[in-house]
């Protein structure tokens, strides 16, 4: 991860892919944290996300920028849902997001109460700085 610079602090969307029960993926775009070695996603405990993961905590995650050099990192791991903390992460994210005022009044009126961990199991990293120019 140090070789992306400052890329997991930008307030990029992330893509975080969970499993239906039929196998199939669910792409679903998240807000998200680089905290302690691994992503954190906040959402609600009924969200379906958190569902497929009670069921399967196989999860990726990829965070990438739009615009060159194009640098990028995947996760895939087996995800933990945890609650403590909860609030607090929600805090962060959504001020990272919108900014400190929106941010605050975002986490006071949200239904997120679970945390989804995504620590490396398999990390991919990429930049294209050296093949772009």
């Amino acid at each position: 991860m140090d070789d992306l610079g400052e890329l997991p602090e930008l307030s990029l969307l992330a893509v975080l892919a969970t499993y239906r029960h039929d196998g199939t993926v669910l792409l679903s775009p998240v807000w998200h944290e680089w905290r302690g070695g691994g992503f954190t996603v906040v959402t609600s405990s009924h969200d379906v996300k958190a569902a497929h993961l009670r069921r399967d905590p196989r999860a990726s995650i990829v965070v990438c920028e739009h615009s060159p050099p194009y640098r990028g990192v995947e996760v895939r791991c087996r995800a933990q849902l945890v609650t403590a903390g909860a609030g607090d992460a929600v805090q962060r994210i959504a001020s990272r997001y919108l900014g400190q005022d929106a941010g605050a009044a975002y986490a006071e009126n949200a239904a997120d109460d679970l945390l989804i961990r995504l620590e490396p199991g398999d990390l991919r990293a990429w930049d294209f700085a050296d093949q772009l120019f």
